[in-house]
């Protein structure tokens, strides 16, 4: 009986135990009972010892032929270290990530050369625009900060990222439950079953991008996504004519880990679409394998402005290829607090209509509780005034992580090899009602 004590209950983790008078298999710490055959099962799930292998072949970018860089110059930010590139027609300029100035190089070095470019579609014009746009509808934001902005200074850069391909086979485990309630006279019960669901099958991803610059806050960069490759040309140094490029600081080895956390967060969500009968999922276990894994160095059209108010610093960035435009505004605390009181107010009003006009037309009679009408009416204003704030403050907002790679899912890759559903055990909890008086 020795082997059986290393079963480990799916409820709580504890070791589980033959119970002789059940004929079941019990858990000794939380009570719960299995079907021999449903534990057997569930512990070999989870004892297969593979884990997850990301095997990439990383040969992106190519060396620099001779000549190709003479008509570019790389300049230097003395104050945050930034590193650009831009044809030898540019002007000493500002940092486009600090606004410090920057000092001229001369010589490229150090860096390989695109596999690729998406030259810019949209011009200054175009992200100055969308930046007013940006400002426009926003209750909270302050009305001196559009007046503060140097809307001028927005400048074009071209920003390096590491684009990965990989076929991806996977095995994943996901715990489920189904609820079913019922009641009597005296309780009400819900019935819980406890389910084990694997799924194993492919999918591939093509071109999923990882911000290759330090320089370049990363959540920023994916909130711009996604980029559409099929405007990509192979990289020639006249597309730099009138804009910058960022020198990456980051290698396509040590941008692996963040290609792998989207590909991983992506694929356990496509076979999670797969187990849809039950009322709660989540994953519990997931093997993920990339074959074919292959990596691009492209530069992506960016257009991007840094500016300060009240002593914050506040990044703005568009999309240009796309005119998707992000950058998180500051809050007026004065308007916040404004919204939220007069909308208080307003509908502290009309909630105590509402039980004036119900207690007066709908009631059957009895003393109205004004102290108790004013206090739910209350209650609801402030409710309300709370949640609209939150919405306003929410539209502030543009810049989030993106942690699948969905985007990039290759078109009909998708496809399940194998699943099965397993039923572990149940639970049922009664809750007593109140008796009437």
């Amino acid at each position: 009986m020795a082997g059986l004590q290393e079963y480990k209950c799916p409820c709580c983790g504890g070791a589980v135990t033959f119970d002789s008078g059940l004929q079941k298999m019990k858990c000794p710490f939380c009570d719960t009972e299995f079907e021999m055959q449903a534990l057997e099962a569930y512990n070999n799930s989870l004892q297969t010892g593979e884990s997850d292998d990301y095997n990439w072949s990383v040969t992106a970018g190519t060396e620099w032929n001779e000549g190709e860089t003479s008509g570019m110059v790389s300049f230097s930010c003395k104050s945050c270290g930034g590193e650009i590139v831009a044809d030898s027609n540019t002007a000493a300029t500002a940092c486009p990530y600090c606004g410090n100035p920057v000092v001229m190089n001369n010589q490229v070095s150090g860096m390989l050369k695109p596999d690729c470019v998406i030259p810019f579609k949209l011009d200054k014009a175009a992200a100055k625009d969308k930046l007013k746009k940006h400002f426009e509808g926003k209750k909270l934001l302050p009305r001196t900060f559009k007046d503060s902005n140097h809307i001028e200074e927005i400048k074009g850069i071209y920003v390096p990222f590491w684009l990965y391909d990989a076929d991806v086979s996977a095995n994943i485990l996901y715990k489920g439950t189904k609820e079913h309630s019922w009641e009597d006279s005296d309780y009400k019960y819900t019935e819980t079953k406890y389910f084990q669901m694997r799924r194993s099958g492919n999918i591939a991803f093509d071109k999923v991008p990882v911000d290759g610059s330090s320089k370049m806050d990363d959540t920023l960069m994916e909130s711009l996504e996604p980029f559409d490759f099929k405007d990509a040309v192979p990289f020639q140094t006249a597309y730099l004519s009138g804009y910058m490029a960022d020198k990456y600081d980051v290698d396509a080895q040590t941008s692996e880990a963040r290609a792998n956390e989207r590909i991983k967060r992506s694929t356990e969500n496509a076979f999670l679409k797969t187990v849809d009968e039950y009322d709660k999922v989540e994953v519990e276990n997931s093997v993920i394998r990339l074959k074919e894994g292959k990596a691009k160095y492209a530069l992506y059209p960016v257009w991007l402005l840094n500016t300060t108010w009240n002593g914050g610093k506040y990044t703005f960035a568009m999309n240009g290829q796309t005119g998707k435009f992000v950058g998180d505004l500051p809050m007026d605390k004065g308007l916040y607090w404004k919204s939220v009181f007069a909308t208080f107010g307003l509908f502290s009003v009309i909630a105590f209509l509402a039980q004036l006009i119900y207690f007066f037309v709908g009631s059957e009679g009895g003393t109205a509780n004004y102290l108790q009408m004013i206090g739910i009416a209350l209650g609801v204003g402030l409710l309300i005034g709370f949640i609209r704030g939150a919405v306003l403050k929410s539209a502030l907002v543009s810049v989030r992580k993106k942690d699948t790679a969905t985007d990039y899912e290759r078109a009909g890759s998708f496809k399940v090899t194998d699943k099965a559903d397993l039923y572990l055990y149940h639970k049922i909890d009664k809750v007593q009602k109140p008796k009437k008086e």
